[in-house]
């Protein structure tokens, strides 16, 4: 009797054990196949870490409160695409491009570059980068790779429709080029409407290239409020606290200009499922109710230095501040953790209809 309820018992824990372990493969599977992510340093997670550039973040404080510590991320812990990876049911994060292998490019890579812009020039006095124009190069070349692991461009072409791609641009153009006069000619060559134009009839070519190269499900984010960064505050604002209007005015030009791109795109690229991502009204919901979201510091940066702690990024091992949870700026220019993981959540499921549009990137998932 002793060996018959021994063998019943070891029946029912194997039962108890592949039914753990089904469903946690079930939970395991992803909504889309594969992730692109095309940006600047708000999304960048190591690709400028050999490129001899300033605008690197491998080194500590960044990385902080990142699971595996410092990666190249220029925040504490994780990038709104890092959550929207998440959200999407991937069980890693996305690998920057630079250290992908074969197997890498079928789950998606990471091309996004510190510094970099829609515009060639811009960033250019931070040394190194990789361009919008240089990340759809290096797209291309991916795409190729992945023809040559599935072993046609039609195979190849079926399994990048069903990815998800997110590109966000635009940020450098204005806090690195137009409204560096110094540097950059272009505040004295256009207005602020016309740059706006400039910059999305260049950004429109680049999108169009993904496009051909596969791209259908692609989540555009806007330009946030670079106006309201610890950087900008710290420089144009009397009081360190009031947003600078001419920089944020000239950020929803170009967001503008972007939601209709995204619909002319939708009405006639054939099966192109675009989307825009409302960050500047997300963020603009945080610092009108900063409380709400468990914030008390919404100027100054976690770390840095100067005036709200936005003269420059942090320094090599410089401690910041403990209450990271508290900020919605990790440092100059880039948003904490948990300022991205409401902003991740909110492109992910749209809290107010205003956050995506036509449609948020959980819908955009079931396409």
């Amino acid at each position: 009797m002793a060996y018959l309820m021994s063998k019943i018992c070891v029946f029912y824990l194997f039962l108890w054990t592949w039914n753990l372990a089904t469903r946690v493969v079930v939970q395991a599977v992803p909504q889309v196949p594969c992730y692109f992510i095309f940006g600047d340093s708000l999304v960048d997670n190591g690709n400028n870490n050999a490129i001899a550039s300033v605008a690197k973040a491998n080194y500590l404080p960044y990385g902080i409160d990142f699971p595996t510590g410092t990666t190249g991320r220029f925040c504490n812990g994780r990038t709104t695409t890092d959550v929207i990876a998440q959200l999407l049911g991937f069980s890693d994060f996305i690998l920057p491009y630079a250290n992908a292998t074969d197997k890498d490019l079928l789950t998606g890579v990471n091309f996004a570059s510190a510094a970099a812009g829609i515009r060639d020039e811009t960033g250019q006095q931070l040394g190194g980068r990789i361009t919008m124009n240089g990340q759809v190069r290096n797209y291309q070349a991916a795409v190729n790779r992945v023809v040559n692991i599935l072993g046609d461009q039609n195979t190849a072409a079926d399994h990048l429709s069903k990815c998800m791609y997110s590109v966000g641009m635009g940020s450098n153009d204005y806090l690195n080029n137009y409204f560096m006069p110094l540097v950059y000619s272009s505040s004295r060559r256009y207005t602020p409407e016309q740059y706006a134009d400039v910059l999305i009839q260049q950004y429109s070519q680049q999108l169009r290239t993904l496009y051909n190269y596969g791209a259908r499900k692609v989540a555009v984010t806007g330009v946030g409020q670079i106006g309201c960064s610890p950087n900008e505050l710290a420089q144009n604002s009397p009081n360190g606290q009031t947003c600078v209007e001419r920089i944020n005015s000239a950020n929803r030009l170009f967001n503008d200009r972007l939601i209709s791109l995204v619909d002319e795109f939708n009405n006639n690229l054939d099966g192109a499922k675009f989307i825009y991502i409302n960050v500047y009204g997300i963020f603009d919901d945080i610092l009108k109710n900063p409380s709400a979201n468990g914030f008390t510091v919404t100027n100054k940066g976690c770390c840095g230095v100067g005036r709200n702690n936005g003269q420059i990024t942090c320094l090599p091992l410089q401690t910041p501040c403990p209450n990271r949870k508290e900020y919605i700026f990790w440092d100059a220019f880039h948003p904490t953790e948990a300022a991205n993981v409401i902003l991740g959540r909110r492109s992910y499921s749209a809290a107010s209809p205003s956050d995506a549009h036509p449609i948020d990137i959980r819908r955009l998932a079931q396409l």
